[in-house]
């Protein structure tokens, strides 16, 4: 894979873009939605049908694929993409987040983070250079650098001591790196909602250099108001021929609103979360497939969908089999989701790239507005 690592741009409108990342993978269409494959899968769902829903890329977790199955182990089989059968681009996270949010005997050090798995509570390490080392053996296309995400809320002064903290271990991932042709590696910007601390954060970055930069440290709680607050000046902060990665985003009207000020890739775990708990995202807001008033019910989730929910199977099914709990519940809506996740994205990259995005997101939120369609 000699191919390098790219980016570009072919369109804006405002403060949206589109464009396209090469990789030698294959190409990513911006904006684009990464579902979520945490464990090596993207629950409910075989890769060829996630494809099938118009994903370039999938996410793929560190933290939990250090612990289960191993990234030794991982790359003694060939690598994540033979591992999972998934050919296309993989970015993974560098486990820094769930480090704080799901280990336990955490023990923060400027070196790493000492921690106690989950599963097992077995003593584990990671470190910048240790989470670099585990991306490299998962063979990911797109790497994340290591970095601390701190427990909200959290005062202006210890949010400012950890973004210090997540730029010192910014440089540190960027020397273990290396040189990777095909490989990119990803700064992720910090500073809570203080836009000097956004500042000083993505200069540091930018000073070290990184072949895509992410927003972190938003959709933790602070309320999509906040968090649009600070996207609309963060990410004029990074540079504009490189990609803008926002983690862990989300609902449709956040992906749409980061869209608009200039966002081009996000992740959630939400499409798929959602179609295993009987929820389903539709262009007209979100359905709850458990109410009793889909019992009888011939129509489908959405008459305008072609996922193969929409297509082959009424809203009474779905009802009965999730009430049944039955596996094919969550595989249907979670494809239906998925479906509609990446249509609204390439709805989103078509209206960039004809200069009519602000008619696009007004229709957005009006269908929104108008609610479910009426029960027969």
């Amino acid at each position: 894979m000699a191919q390098r690592f790219g980016f570009s741009l072919t369109a804006t409108d405002k403060g949206a873009r589109t464009g396209v990342i090469h990789t030698p993978r294959g190409e990513i269409r911006t904006p684009a939605f990464m579902p979520v494959g945490t464990a090596a899968t993207v629950k409910a769902m075989l890769p060829e049908s996630v494809r099938a829903t118009g994903a370039d890329i999938l996410l793929g977790n560190t933290y939990h694929l250090m612990l289960r199955p191993t990234a030794e182990r991982i790359a003694h089989l060939g690598g994540l993409h033979r591992f999972m059968n998934w050919e296309r681009p993989i970015l993974t996270d560098s486990g820094g987040f769930q480090v704080m949010s799901l280990a336990s005997l955490r023990k923060l050090t400027e070196e790493g983070v000492r921690f106690s798995s989950h599963i097992d509570g077995s003593k584990h390490m990671l470190s910048p250079e240790r989470s670099m080392e585990i991306q490299k053996l998962l063979g990911s296309d797109i790497v994340m650098c290591f970095d601390e995400c701190p427990a909200l809320p959290a005062t202006e002064a210890e949010v400012a001591k950890s973004m210090a903290l997540s730029m010192r271990w910014a440089q540190r991932s960027r020397d273990a790196f290396g040189d990777r042709p095909g490989h990119a590696l990803f700064g992720i910007m910090q500073g809570g909602v203080t836009r000097d601390l956004r500042e000083e954060s993505a200069k540091a970055l930018v000073d070290i250099g990184f072949d895509g930069y992410a927003v972190g440290g938003l959709a933790v709680g602070e309320g999509q108001e906040a968090m649009f607050g600070v996207l609309d000046y963060a990410p004029g902060f990074l540079p504009a021929d490189k990609p803008r990665y926002l983690m862990g985003v989300g609902k449709p009207d956040d992906i749409v609103g980061a869209v608009e000020r200039g966002i081009d890739m996000m992740d959630c775990v939400l499409p798929s979360r959602s179609g295993r708990t009987g929820q389903a995202w539709t262009r007209r807001g979100q359905v709850n497939i458990k109410n009793a008033r889909h019992m009888d019910d011939p129509r489908p989730l959405d008459e305008n969908c072609t996922c193969p929910a929409c297509q082959n199977y009424s809203r009474a099914y779905l009802h009965h089999v999730f009430k049944a709990q039955e596996m094919i519940s969550g595989m249907l809506l979670t494809w239906h989701n998925l479906h509609y996740y990446q249509e609204l994205m390439q709805g989103l990259r078509a209206a960039i790239a004809a200069g009519q995005l602000s008619a696009f997101v007004a229709d957005f939120h009006a269908q929104r507005a108008a609610g479910d369609i009426e029960p027969v």
